[in-house]
C-alpha cells in the first residue's frame, strides 16, 4: 500500500490547515494525544496538543468529512491532566456536532496493546523486562482493565467511520472499543512472565499506587456490537503471545 505522509505539528493551525487542503480527506481519524503513557505531563502540554489539536484539526476540516476522535474512559472521571484534555477536547467536538452539524463521532478506546505499542505502557515494559529475564516493580496491579487487541480496534475504527451517518441519524456519538471483560494489570503481567518463563518477577506492590487511577475500566461491549457490527476477536492470551514474539524480534534487531 503506498501512504502520502504528511508531517504536520497539529498545535501549529497553518500548517493542519494546509495538510488537510492538500488531502482532500473522505474521512478523517484523530489518533494524535500527548500524554497517553505520562497521564500527569504539564496542563499547558496537554491543553496545547490534545484540545487546541482537536481544534485545530476540527476547524481545517470544516465539516466537509467525517471525524473519528479517538476518546479515553479516564475522561469519565477526570482525575488527571491527560483525561482532562481530553474531556475538554470532546465537548468541542459536541460543540461542532450541535451548532454546526458537523459529522463528529468518538471511539472510546479502552486499554489497547499490541506490536509497536510504546515502551513505556505497562504491557510493553513487563514484556521487555521479562525477556531480559528482568524482575518488574509495579504497583498493587489490582485495577481492571478492559485489554484490546489493536488489530481488533483498528477493525472497530474502520467500521465506526463507516457506521457514522447512521450513528449520527440515532443521535448516538461515541462507541466503546474494548472487549466488555476486565482484568487485572498483575494478572496480565504475571501472564506475560509465565508466557516468558525467564528468571524475572513481576514485584508486584513494590511501587505506591498512582493517584488519580479508577478500579474498574470496561467497554459496553454488547451495545457496540448492536450499533456498528463489531466485536473484539482476539483472545488475551493470544494477543499477549504475538505481542510478545513481536518484541522479542524487536529486541533481537542489530543496533544502528
Amino acid at each position: 500500500m503506498e501512504v502520502d505522509w504528511h508531517d504536520v505539528d497539529l498545535r501549529t493551525y497553518g500548517a493542519v490547515s494546509n495538510a488537510v487542503k492538500a488531502i482532500r480527506p473522505d474521512r478523517v481519524y484523530h489518533l494524535a494525544a500527548e500524554g497517553v503513557t505520562d497521564p500527569f505531563l504539564s496542563p499547558d502540554a496537554a491543553i496545547r496538543a490534545n484540545v487546541y489539536g482537536t481544534l485545530h484539526l476540527l476547524r481545517a476540516v470544516g465539516g466537509r468529512a467525517p471525524v473519528v476522535v479517538t476518546r479515553t474512559p479516564g475522561e469519565r472521571d477526570a482525575l488527571n491532566v491527560y483525561a482532562a484534555s481530553k474531556a475538554a477536547a470532546w465537548e468541542f467536538c459536541k460543540l461542532y456536532r450541535r451548532t454546526h452539524t458537523w459529522p463528529i463521532a468518538g471511539a472510546m478506546l479502552y486499554q489497547v496493546y499490541g506490536p509497536g505499542q510504546s515502551p513505556r505502557a505497562v504491557m510493553a515494559s513487563a514484556i521487555a523486562a521479562a525477556l531480559r529475564s528482568e524482575d518488574f516493580p509495579m504497583t498493587h496491579g489490582a485495577q481492571r482493565r478492559d485489554w484490546v487487541f489493536v488489530a481488533d480496534a483498528v477493525d472497530a475504527l474502520v467500521r465506526l467511520g463507516q457506521c457514522l451517518d447512521a450513528l449520527s441519524a440515532a443521535g448516538v456519538d461515541t462507541v466503546d472499543v474494548g472487549t466488555g471483560r476486565a482484568t487485572p494489570v498483575r494478572d496480565v503481567v504475571e501472564a506475560v512472565y509465565r508466557m516468558i518463563d525467564g528468571r524475572g518477577k513481576p514485584l508486584i506492590g513494590a511501587l505506591p499506587p498512582r493517584p488519580g487511577e479508577v478500579a474498574l475500566q470496561a467497554a459496553e461491549a454488547d451495545r457496540t456490537e448492536a450499533l456498528i457490527g463489531w466485536r473484539a476477536r482476539t483472545p488475551l492470551d493470544d494477543g499477549l503471545r504475538e505481542t510478545i514474539q513481536w518484541t522479542r524480534d524487536w529486541l533481537s534487531q542489530p543496533a544502528t
